[in-house]
């Protein structure tokens, strides 16, 4: 009889079905209506084809700063090392520099999503070790989300609104009679959450949205970002192009004399600029149907029809997080304040706008009233950091000035990069940008449970245990539950957890007694539930049980906050409750951004051309790219898991384009093509259909890169050697993934499996290192 282990993951908790110290099985979580069908495949984990099994160092490489072989293209030979050894260089690079060139001259980088565990997160445990030795430069926003909260700090006072702690969905059915989805709202995004979660709550909520009968309005270039029941009216527009649709939905609403004066009077700072611009009194251009049909591609007598249902019915709007990873991506999240600003009802039950739902599960579900489980980095003992997506700036160009929410930095000259649990050689855009870029380091750590193409990159490999080897916590405060992670398998090889692997740094650095707190493992897993058990129950009189209890049963179900309306207070009384911003108020027309001039960047909401789109001149005959979360995996992780492998076709990853946009090209279904543009090239298989709008491409992410080492050709099907490189904006520098155009053809069929190539490269490598 198998033994069962209580465990979680990001995409959903579950039971471990365990024969003989190996894991044979899982099982859903008994109380998730909608499982997540990559749980399944963690059983891959166990295996060691991927797997880093022992500390390693690329051979040219030494200690010191020389500079040695830094050809760091993936294919170099590895030498296996001690653990004692791998740790005494790997502190004795940080002490040097340290020493030599200042703390803020190592990255830690270390942005990922190894485990959901709560205690042994990678990234957490690293900068809580280096805060104890002097610090380090790291980032700032995600890559998920970075623009939308920036321009939400300086319009709203907070990034609340797109956080998952402002408006909950439940207040939709029954209240907003209008739904506008802009791009998706869909249980493929929502199967994950950020610290693990026990119920998939979005399928229950879109169909209570589909019962009450809401007209619901999908804009965005693929109808299956929203599911088909929900029996939407899909509005295919240009990628990058939903500011304009908004500001045209305004300016139609301002140009009938709709909108709510007396809410832009009591509740908005700057709205006679934004208004002016609408109008047309600032350039002369009047923001209306016909204006932003000739940029959206969607008919004028469309957008003036929805314009009146906007203002006629109780209207709510929603966009996801992808809309902002794009050129001018700030504009978008502003512009659909704006345009509900002018609408109205904002504060209203049912009414307003929201950004993020079903990005995340949590985001739009009901929020946490306590704390994450989670461990202490400590004190920051300098402030050096990076907007998140701008590493490849920062490797290439130290000293060179950026500016971050209208204030000016310098990147500083980073000599090491320590990356703990994550893999930037699938989420960076412009890998062959960021493979210069990584030339530069004198020494580069990966931390990692397997051989990404980011460890094969590395001067040092540690190798950590997956979540299944070791004790922790999962749980956030978009989770309604915290879930016991018990250890299922023994580590694998001579894998060391997260947590023994800095301790044992922290001791040879002589910080151990501070990093460690004399805690084990259990003790910690103890301490940070009772922390978090205590907070609730002073903030919420709620009792949780106490943590044995808590470990057997396998799961707690904690104190959430429902039926929310963001900004109610506000709306009802704006001067006994004022938001952080410039002016307390809801800010259309910014004071502090218009000083500052940035370049490219109006001071109220405004369209703006992408540097690459559909309605550009030079587009010819180009594709704009859309790079898009798959449905079988959590970005790179479980890449060759069944649930990834599904998804695939002849061991490649699909790209879908429209019929008419293959026929134009000679594309048969099931052909390989080449994707390419001046930034680089990969290999895929065309699937073709028409839930597209027509010259739109969809590749998804997370496909492990595989060089042809000849051409340099991607034969994995990563759409990050396409994308464009550059900051949304010089206010939020955020990443423009979506910004892309590429071009596509007919190749000879690729016979070479990507996953088998990969498998036989690290297979070579470990051999090669090990001899």
């Amino acid at each position: 009889m198998a033994q069962r282990i209580p465990h979680c993951t990001h995409w959903g908790a579950f039971t471990c079905l365990v024969k003989n110290g190996r894991l044979v099985g899982t099982e859903p979580f008994k109380g998730d209506p909608d499982p997540s069908p990559i749980i399944p495949s963690v059983t891959e984990w166990t295996k060691t084809d991927r797997r880093i099994l022992q500390p390693m160092v690329r051979e040219g490489w030494q200690p010191g700063g020389a500079v040695g072989n830094r050809a760091r293209n993936g294919n170099d030979r590895f030498i296996p090392v001690s653990w004692e050894e791998a740790l005494s260089l790997v502190a004795g690079e940080i002490g040097r520099i340290s020493q030599d060139h200042g703390n803020a001259s190592i990255f830690a980088g270390s942005y990922g999503w190894t485990s959901c565990g709560r205690f042994h997160h990678a990234a957490t445990l690293l900068k809580r070790m280096l805060n104890l030795v002097g610090g380090y430069t790291g980032h700032v926003d995600t890559y998920s989300i970075a623009a939308g909260p920036v321009i939400l700090r300086h319009v709203l006072g907070s990034a609340d609104a797109c956080s998952g702690r402002a408006t909950t969905m439940d207040t939709l059915p029954g209240n907003t009679e209008t739904l506008v989805v802009f791009g998706a709202l869909t249980p493929r995004t929502a199967q994950s959450e950020a610290g693990g979660l026990a119920t998939h709550l979005l399928p229950e909520m879109l169909r209570k949205l589909r019962e009450a009968g809401v007209r619901i309005v999908h804009v965005s270039p693929c109808k299956d970002d929203l599911p088909d029941w929900m029996e939407a009216d899909w509005w295919p527009i240009r990628p990058n192009t939903d500011a304009a649709l908004m500001l045209g939905l305004a300016g139609e609403i301002l140009g009938d004399g709709r909108h709510d004066q007396d809410f832009l009077d009591r509740h908005t700072s700057g709205a006679g600029q934004f208004l002016d611009y609408l109008s047309g009194k600032t350039d002369d251009v009047e923001k209306n149907a016909e204006w932003a049909e000739a940029i959206t591609g969607i008919p004028a007598a469309q957008i003036r029809d929805l314009s009146r249902s906007l203002t006629a019915t109780r209207s709510f709007l929603t966009l996801s997080w992808a809309l902002q990873r794009a050129h001018h991506g700030e504009h978008v999240y502003w512009s659909a304040l704006g345009l509900a600003a002018l609408i109205g009802q904002i504060g209203l039950k049912g009414g307003g706008v929201a950004y993020g739902f079903g990005s995340l599960n949590g985001v739009g579900g009901p929020f946490g009233e306590g704390v994450s489980p989670g461990m202490s980095q400590g004190p920051k003992p300098i402030d050096s950091f990076i907007p998140v997506a701008r590493i490849s700036d920062l490797l290439l160009s130290p000293g060179a000035p950026f500016t971050y929410q209208g204030e000016t930095h310098s990147y500083p000259d980073i000599r090491l990069v320590y990356w703990a649990g994550g893999n930037p050689y699938h989420h960076h855009q412009d890998l062959n940008r960021l493979q210069e870029a990584w030339q530069r380091p004198e020494t580069i750590i990966v931390q990692d449970p397997m051989m990404t193409a980011t460890a094969r990159r590395a001067d040092i490999i540690l190798p950590a245990t997956t979540s299944l080897e070791r004790n922790d916590i999962a749980g956030s405060r978009r989770s309604e539950h915290y879930v016991a992670m018990h250890k299922v398998i023994e580590p694998m090889g001579k894998a060391r957890s997260d947590y023994e692997i800095f301790s044992a740094l922290a001791r040879h650095l002589g910080v151990e007694a501070a990093f460690t707190e004399g805690r084990d493992e259990m003790g910690w897993i103890r301490h940070l539930y009772q922390q978090s058990a205590d907070y609730i129950r002073t903030a919420t009189d709620t009792r949780l049980p106490d943590f044995d209890d808590f470990w057997e049963q396998g799961w707690v179900q904690v104190p959430m906050t429902r039926d929310n309306t963001y900004l109610a207070a506000f709306r009802d009384d704006p001067a006994a409750n004022p938001l952080q911003t410039e002016s307390g108020k809801i800010v259309l027309g910014s004071k502090k951004l218009a000083e500052l001039d940035l370049p490219g960047f109006p001071s109220h909401p405004a369209w703006q051309e992408p540097a690459e789109w559909l309605g550009m001149a030079q587009a010819d005959e180009m594709l704009h790219l859309i790079s898009s979360q798959p449905p079988g995996r959590l970005h790179s992780q479980l890449e060759t898991g069944p649930s990834s492998l599904e998804q695939k076709r002849k061991g490649r990853e699909q790209v879908r384009m429209h019929p008419a946009d293959a026929r134009a090209r000679q594309i048969g279904e099931g052909d390989t093509v080449r994707l390419w543009n001046a930034r680089g090239q990969c290999i895929a298989t065309a699937h073709l259909t028409e839930t597209l709008r027509q010259g739109v491409l969809v590749l998804p992410v997370g496909a492990w890169l595989t060089r042809d080492p000849e051409s340099g050709l991607d034969l994995s099907g990563n759409p990050n050697v396409l994308t464009l490189d550059i900051p949304t904006s010089a206010f939020g520098q955020g990443p423009s993934a979506q910004t892309c155009m590429v071009n596509v053809e007919v190749v000879a069929a690729n016979t070479r499996d990507s996953s088998e190539v990969y498998q036989q490269e690290i297979d070579a490598l470990v051999r090669q290192g090990s001899g």
